[in-house]
């Protein structure tokens, strides 16, 4: 783990992880094959939608000043620390590094180009290359913002089952978001009902599983009324 990301973890108050052995539910062989997937997967991606990419980068910094991506610490295997790239939606002045502070509906932080990229979910296309980088995989639990609180409670506190989603990598998409658990997390409820997809997804993934997931994302994800 680098300097910058146990000081950033320092930072927010949080318990800086050590690589051991995390639990993992997938044999060694399952693992290299999702892997290869991810890489094939993410870089057809990339070559695809690189217009598309350019073109969101010039027309958000054309909505606003600040850089075209929002770049904040995210937890991911084994809980390390890792840097996920998104598309940036918030005026710079309002930026909540740290996401202590849940975006919300008609939040007057995102502008407005940044709403529609939310909305179509446009935003997390740069998690691509994380992707590549080996930080995320394409499908598995979302990774929360350092930051991200309820209630004032940290989420492990929230939920005893939350540190087992270490298990594996963050995805761009999962079993919690096809299955409607998007959005921010206002009550307890919410965090432990997103776990529980997220642990019936460790424990059955498989590679159909995966592309089942990615299928069922494309058709939805552009009329899921939970993002903003």
């Amino acid at each position: 783990m680098s300097n910058e990301a146990v000081d950033a973890c320092d930072r927010l108050g949080a318990p800086v992880p050590y690589r051991s052995e995390s639990i993992s539910y997938a044999s060694p062989g399952r693992s290299h094959v999702k892997r290869l997937f991810d890489v094939i997967v993410a870089a057809a991606l990339c070559a695809v939608l690189l217009p598309l990419l350019i073109v969101i980068a010039i027309v958000i910094r054309l909505d606003s000043n600040g850089p075209t991506l929002f770049i904040q610490y995210r937890r991911g295997l084994n809980g390390v620390p890792f840097r996920m790239y998104k598309f940036r939606t918030m005026y710079m002045s309002a930026h909540d590094d740290h996401g202590v502070e849940q975006a919300k509906h008609n939040d007057p932080r995102i502008t407005p180009f940044g709403s529609f990229l939310r909305r179509s979910s446009l935003d997390e296309l740069p998690q691509i290359f994380n992707v590549l980088r080996g930080d995320m995989s394409l499908v598995g639990p979302r990774p929360h913002a350092i930051g991200t609180h309820i209630d004032g409670c940290t989420l492990p506190k929230v939920c005893s089952q939350y540190m087992l989603r270490y298990a594996v990598r963050p995805g761009i998409t999962g079993w919690a978001q096809v299955n409607r658990y998007r959005g921010a997390m206002t009550k307890m409820q919410d965090l432990i009902s997103r776990v529980d997809q997220d642990m019936y997804y460790i424990e059955n993934a498989t590679l159909g599983l995966d592309i089942r997931i990615i299928a069922l994302t494309a058709m939805i994800v552009l009329r899921d009324r939970n993002a903003f």
